[in-house]
């Protein structure tokens, strides 16, 4: 059990109206600054799709989120899955939305709500999360792909992964090396029971805008590169997951198709 979840109820479903009004100001502001972003780089409305980072979020405030407009979230640690999703699917399925792979079970009638897991994975935690989400992006090895693969085809399910690299070279983060990207992500999409869906990197921890570009353009020019070898198990892994509050418009700018937000929604975390 992660520390803070002793001191908060992570499943507790009910807010006050104030602080549903202030996450869902942060959740109008974030959508506001993405379209920005998009206009200034010519992107088509609407090609930027928000992730909103719900750790140490408990249910109530992640509704507020997805009632103000968010449609996709991310856990950072397999625990709060565990503890939060089935509030989380009750109280999404009254709105209408099928939240991560409830969706596979709920009919035509349900809109799906994707689920995703974007913390580090370790291998003893996989079945906490492959019965909900749809999407892991924290894969940055074979062997922990293999891993997943294995339990997915016992599951008989197919999960979306994103590979997740280093583009910083931070020895803080994680992540694959970016020369060996490409032959990873080939070695990846062929395992069954996973679906490349693209890459995912961490923006450079750094106050110069270049640095931190060059990270965010290296990675696009990477998904190109695997999408121009003409693998069929790769024509689908076009998504690139960077860019946080701090450098989402810089992101945006340099091509990225999901944003991670949490702080500009939810505001400064209370637990790390």
């Amino acid at each position: 059990m992660v520390a803070y979840m002793d001191h908060k109820n992570l499943a507790n479903e009910t807010i006050d109206d104030a602080r549903a009004r202030s996450i869902a100001d942060g959740v109008h502001r974030v959508l506001d600054g993405i379209a920005e972003a998009e206009s200034k780089a010519g992107r088509t409305s609407g090609e930027v799709r928000l992730l909103a980072a719900t750790k140490t979020r408990d249910v109530g405030e992640i509704m507020a989120a997805i009632d103000a407009g968010v449609r996709m979230i991310g856990e950072n640690r397999p625990q709060e899955v565990d503890v939060k999703t089935a509030g989380l699917t009750r109280l999404c399925m009254d709105r209408g939305y099928a939240l991560g792979t409830a969706a596979d079970a709920s009919g035509h009638d349900l809109v799906p709500l994707p689920f995703h897991l974007i913390g580090q994975l370790q291998s003893n935690k996989i079945n906490k999360v492959l019965p909900y989400v749809t999407t892991i992006e924290s894969v940055d090895h074979l062997s922990l792909a293999q891993k997943i693969s294995k339990r997915a085809e016992a599951r008989g399910i197919t999960v979306g992964v994103l590979l997740e690299v280093n583009e910083s070279g931070e020895e803080s983060k994680s992540g694959c090396e970016p020369d060996e990207a490409i032959d990873l992500a080939g070695a990846i999409a062929a395992l069954p029971g996973l679906r490349l869906e693209g890459l995912m990197t961490i923006g450079a921890h750094v106050d110069d805008e270049t640095t931190i570009r060059r990270g965010f353009a290296h990675l696009r020019e990477t998904r190109d590169a695997l999408l121009a070898t003409g693998d069929a198990a790769l024509v689908n892994a076009r998504e690139l997951s960077m860019g946080m509050t701090h450098d989402m418009a810089y992101a945006i700018e340099e091509g990225s198709t999901i944003v991670r937000v949490g702080t500009a929604i939810f505001g400064e975390r209370a637990f790390i």
